[in-house]
């Protein structure tokens, strides 16, 4: 264990404050963390969800989170990320994020 606090404290965490972000931009997003066995004290795989559309796989890694979790700009990024890929996922079918049609 270093600062930034075990692999399951840094993983309560992190999940929480995607799901977080993520209904702010749509109450009915899902966050699924995969932090199995084979990732522990390395790194955490996350995807977004909503309805029956699953965003790609986001890789990261565990001491980069732990050791930035209390640094607001880190934070102020990860937020806008999970919000972005909601979005993305909100989107039509077929959209092109960015893009205006």
């Amino acid at each position: 264990m270093f600062s930034g606090g075990t692999y399951e404290e840094v993983a309560r965490w992190l999940g929480n404050f995607l799901a977080s972000h993520a209904k702010r931009e749509n109450p009915r997003a899902e966050v699924i963390l995969d932090r199995r066995e084979e990732r522990e004290g390395r790194s955490y795989s996350v995807r977004f969800r909503l309805g029956s559309r699953l965003g790609s796989v986001c890789e990261l890694d565990y001491r980069e989170v732990a050791e930035n979790r209390e640094k607001l700009a880190w934070c102020r990024a990860l937020a806008e990320t999970a919000r972005a890929r909601v979005r993305e996922l909100a989107g039509p079918p077929g959209a092109v994020v960015g893009r205006s049609e």
